[in-house]
């Protein structure tokens, strides 16, 4: 590694300013920051130093991710063979299928993404920032694995460009850029991405793609008085039951079909303190709060997804995968830790709302989080305005 960095060294000042490829300078920072450290960093004594700076943050989120990659690629194998009527026992030959399925809609979200923020950095001269790392791999999980690969890289090019470069590039943006791209494909091509249509079995076993209704279609269906447990247990293809929603066995986007690989996430994330589980807790705790209230009033003239369990609702869609990965965004959630309260358990509340009262959109998460995005610092606001109060009232 001296050798490797020696190099870098000796060559550094064609990059600095006044250099022949001064204009490169991004790329060339993001090679020695990725390969060794960040070159500006802390020194005297009236800043904070602290070992986990930005790029040790993303690179645990990535880590924290693994689990839902992992499996989400056993999945997608698992879903393609069920559908073919094929054999799945044999584990690592699902893995390899999915991961064959996946691995282009990863690599090009992370290249188109990663092209636009190289041209900001280089317009606008300053460092290529770690936090695409994560987004590149959010996008993705966040798709099915049926997805045409344009759509991908229109997705990511409007999440990166309009969802945070506009705003000043990273730990500027208002919303969090992985779920505006998503909400731009949703409402831009819904055929491609709508939850119970995304995967079709063609003839003779030959499966192009496939995915039955997701489980939150099915029990968005229930007729009126009717039991989304019934349902769920009684649909024709595969019959849904919350341990097969908890492990993640059920066709759904590639990375937040498991409810256990989001739990194991967001422990990694509680242990290297990266996430805050103010939040997490926050946006559980509202959509529990507010199923069991919805629960007490279903009746045979109301929606049968009223009669969803918070057990239920926690397994199925994206609720858990927003709530760890999405709705703990440090830049577009809020800071204060009360604010962070109000904002989980607003998410909690309207994502449940949304799913039950909204016939065009079972799944509730994305709205709910990218509407809390817009009101975070107006919560932020409130709380630091309130202490204040406080404070002087105290003081007097």
């Amino acid at each position: 590694m001296k050798f490797l960095h020696d190099i870098f060294k000796k060559n550094e000042h064609h990059f600095l300013k006044g250099g022949k490829l001064e204009k490169f300078f991004p790329l060339w920072e993001a090679q020695e920051s990725f390969l060794f450290s960040p070159k500006a960093v802390t020194t005297s004594k009236v800043h904070v130093r602290d070992s986990l700076d930005s790029k040790r943050m993303m690179s645990m989120v990535i880590v924290a991710l693994l689990p839902c990659i992992l499996f989400g690629a056993y999945n997608v194998g698992l879903q393609q063979a069920l559908a073919a009527g094929a054999d799945t026992s044999n584990i690592m030959g699902l893995f390899g299928t999915g991961m064959i399925k996946i691995l282009p809609i990863i690599v090009v979200s992370y290249a188109v993404g990663g092209i636009w923020e190289v041209v900001f950095a280089v317009v606008r001269g300053h460092e290529i920032n770690e936090g695409f790392l994560v987004t590149g791999i959010l996008f993705p999980l966040i798709l099915p694995a049926t997805i045409p690969l344009w759509q991908v890289a229109v997705g990511v090019s409007f999440g990166v460009v309009i969802g945070k470069e506009i705003f000043g590039g990273t730990g500027m943006n208002v919303l969090n850029p992985a779920l505006t791209a998503r909400a731009f494909l949703y409402f831009a091509y819904p055929v491609q991405i709508s939850g119970d249509a995304v995967w079709v079995a063609t003839g003779e076993k030959v499966v192009d793609s496939f995915s039955g209704a997701t489980p939150l279609a099915v029990a968005a269906a229930t007729p009126n008085g009717g039991s989304v447990t019934e349902s769920l247990q009684n649909f024709g293809y595969q019959a849904y039951d919350v341990g097969s929603m908890f492990i993640g066995t059920i066709p759904g986007s590639i990375g937040e079909t498991s409810a256990l690989a989001c739990l194991i996430g967001a422990a990694i994330l509680f242990l290297c303190g990266v996430g805050s589980w103010r939040i997490i807790v926050g946006v559980l705790g509202g959509a529990v709060i507010t199923t069991v209230g919805l629960n007490s009033v279903a009746g045979a003239d109301l929606p049968g997804f009223l009669s969803a369990t918070p057990l239920e609702h926690l397994c199925m869609g994206g609720l858990l995968f927003g709530a760890v990965f999405m709705a703990t965004d440090p830049v577009s959630a809020s800071r204060t830790n009360t604010g962070k309260w109000i904002y989980g358990i607003l998410i909690g509340v309207l994502t449940i709302l949304i799913r039950i009262w909204n016939p065009a959109y079972p799944e509730g998460v994305m709205l709910a989080i990218l509407f809390m995005n817009i009101f975070a610092p107006l919560i932020d606001h409130f709380v630091v305005k309130r202490n204040i109060t406080r404070r002087l009232s105290r003081g007097a």
